[in-house]
């Protein structure tokens, strides 16, 4: 690890960085012989080597992510909370990541099953601690969010946070998809992520944080693809500069 890379992380997480040994804790979320898929490998997310699959990208993502989504993280994170319109007794947070929104979701319900799924075992490990540090029970899966193998119509509430813009659109459409698959009827999924056609105009910003696929993801049209599908009720609604929350439903009948 070089030394910028040290100062950024700081010396009481860098201490528990380095007191674990990363290869063995990620067997504890690894699914045996998993293979990862190719867009998710051939890339260097952030410019970071091998990505996700780093234990570097793991304990600098909760650095990095309040850089991108200015002015403030944790306000941003909030919009999505505010579209909730049902009392969940199921969650699920696809691509959860470090479980910065799961664990929000867990202490606005903490009576429901919330559960956090991501490809990255290294992420899992982070967003684990960060739960244990909060004593709160979640459950950490790891997998695919477009083919998460879990049951149809089992969860009341799905979000995906910041992760659309991280894939391919070929692979977005597949993860709506499962969503809908995965939701009960009238159930509702939630979607923060950056606005298409203002990120459109931000190339420069895509390349200063090395996102391999944000510019892929302004050609496309989350309202569309969620109508493609079946969604219903889709309202959209910006986030301060480069934001929106997308808010829908899985009709009763289908």
């Amino acid at each position: 690890m070089n030394y910028f890379v040290a100062t950024l992380i700081g010396e009481k997480n860098l201490k528990w960085y380095e007191s674990i040994d990363w290869e063995q804790e990620i067997t504890h979320f690894q699914r045996p012989l998993f293979t990862y898929p190719s867009y998710y490998t051939s890339v260097n997310y952030h410019g970071i080597p091998q990505g996700y699959l780093n234990s570097i990208a793991a304990i600098t993502y909760d650095i990095i992510t309040p850089l991108a989504t200015l002015p403030y993280e944790q306000w941003i994170r909030q919009c999505l909370l505010n579209e909730i319109t049902i009392k969940p007794k199921k969650v699920i947070d696809l691509g959860c990541g470090t479980g910065s929104n799961t664990i929000k979701l867990k202490q606005m319900f903490p009576e429901a099953l919330v559960t956090g799924l991501d490809l990255s075992p290294y992420m899992l490990i982070m967003a684990q601690k960060k739960a244990e540090d909060k004593n709160l029970q979640i459950q950490w899966i790891h997998g695919l969010a477009e083919a998460t193998e879990m049951l149809t119509n089992s969860y009341d509430l799905i979000t995906l946070s910041l992760l659309l813009h991280e894939t391919p659109n070929f692979i977005s459409q597949l993860i709506i998809k499962e969503s809908f698959r995965l939701l009960k009827p009238q159930g509702q999924l939630i979607i923060l992520d950056a606005n298409q056609k203002r990120l459109k105009h931000l190339q420069l910003l895509i390349k200063l944080f090395r996102e391999p696929y944000s510019a892929i993801y302004a050609q496309g049209n989350i309202k569309q693809w969620l109508k493609n599908v079946g969604f219903l009720k889709i309202t959209a609604k910006p986030v301060w500069g480069i934001y929106q929350v997308t808010s829908t439903y899985k009709p009763e009948i289908f």
